[in-house]
């Protein structure tokens, strides 16, 4: 398949299964500017050998069918156009793909884990299918860890009236390298939760978008990161309202500190001229806990009718309150505690709409092992 004929918005500008569409980025073009190409390890210009592996281990719940499946199966790729070079990459390179399945009407009994570690030297690429039919409910989470240069597409394809929720964890060693797309198709009065969670890697680039084919689709995208020295942690984030009647909500907010810690939150959200009765909002809040940290934020929101219930984005990134420090010392809590109380506050508002006990105390376990150094 070669480039749309529509472009998808002009923030986004075409989409390709076929690599050769893709210029090799140089890093002046607005959707790399902010990622360091010199540590992406050749992903994003071809020289990276595929030599390294990332193990898909799935403990499904019992209602989830779950296949491996070769690239000519008709359910992938079948949701989700690459729109840059390294989805593109990973598309045309993996070789088997992951395809879980929950039937219609189920509601899964527990939560499907899917475990991805990686190791080798060399570059691994993946591909997910999630495919959730008509008034199903399930729980997925993504959970990534050890030694990779690894890029990936997933597909969330969430039929009529189901629910999908899920939470992708980069818990990745400090070495590894990791550019992935996550792109949740809503069909009628669908509701798709994603959480995203990133603490691990030295580079990090995750996309979620989320599209609509029928009115009623309701998107959370909600996100927590934390950067230490050196690290780069990216999310670009893009949600295209494109059929009347829907509804989106995206709230991420990080931590950082340390000599060049980097974390980049890009929003972009679109309302075609189809899309009236739009109600969409998005936020991105870091706090900045030491000098040599650096975070940018760029909320986006296109909007192409003027009949939207509601639109509107805000950024904000700064310093710990002084007060609040100041007002938990004036009784009695010494300084180092009093910090870490207001981070974990500020981060854990979100941290606390994890579902999963397990999941949300493993993060919770992880935000005071980075608040500790």
């Amino acid at each position: 398949m070669g480039l749309n004929e529509k472009p998808l918005s002009t923030l986004h500008e075409k989409q390709s299964y076929n690599l050769d569409d893709f210029e090799v980025p140089a890093g002046r073009e607005e959707a790399w500017r902010f990622t360091p190409l010199s540590r992406l390890k050749g992903l994003h210009n071809g020289t990276a050998a595929a030599s390294g592996h990332v193990v898909v281990d799935v403990d499904a719940a019992a209602e989830v069918t779950v296949e491996t499946v070769g690239r000519d199966d008709p359910r992938v790729g079948k949701a989700y156009v690459p729109a840059d070079r390294v989805s593109a990459q990973a598309y045309n390179s993996f070789e088997k793909a992951t395809v879980l399945t929950v039937p219609r009407e189920a509601v899964t009994s527990k939560p499907t884990i899917v475990t991805l570690t990686g190791s080798g030297d060399g570059a691994a690429y993946g591909h997910i299918v999630v495919r959730v039919e008509p008034m199903a409910e399930a729980v997925i989470v993504l959970d990534h860890k050890g030694s990779a240069v690894y890029a990936d597409n997933i597909e969330f394809v969430v039929g009529e009236g189901a629910t999908l929720k899920v939470v992708s964890l980069q818990d990745w060693d400090d070495d590894a390298v990791h550019v992935s797309h996550h792109h949740a198709q809503l069909a009628k009065d669908a509701t798709f939760r994603g959480f995203v969670v990133t603490l691990g890697g030295d580079l990090v680039r995750l996309s979620p978008s989320v599209s609509y084919t029928a009115p009623g689709g309701d998107a959370d995208l909600l996100g927590v990161y934390f950067a230490d020295a050196g690290q780069h942690l990216e999310h670009r984030l893009l949600v295209d309202h494109s059929t009347p009647n829907c509804k989106s909500n995206v709230d991420y907010r990080g931590a950082l500190q340390g000599q060049d810690a980097h974390a980049v939150w890009i929003g972009d959200v679109i309302i075609r001229v189809e899309a009236e009765g739009t109600d969409t909002y998005e936020l991105n809040r870091n706090l900045i806990l030491t000098d040599g940290a650096r975070a940018d934020s760029v909320p986006n929101l296109e909007i192409l009718t003027g009949e939207v219930a509601g639109a509107g984005h805000a950024s904000a990134s700064g310093r710990l309150d002084d007060e609040h420090i100041f007002y938990l010392q004036a009784r009695g809590i010494p300084y180092d505690e009093a910090r870490r109380l207001v981070i974990r506050g500020f981060l854990g508002q979100l941290i606390e709409k994890i579902q999963i006990e397990e999941i949300r105390e493993r993060v919770l376990t992880a935000l005071e092992a980075e608040l500790a150094r």
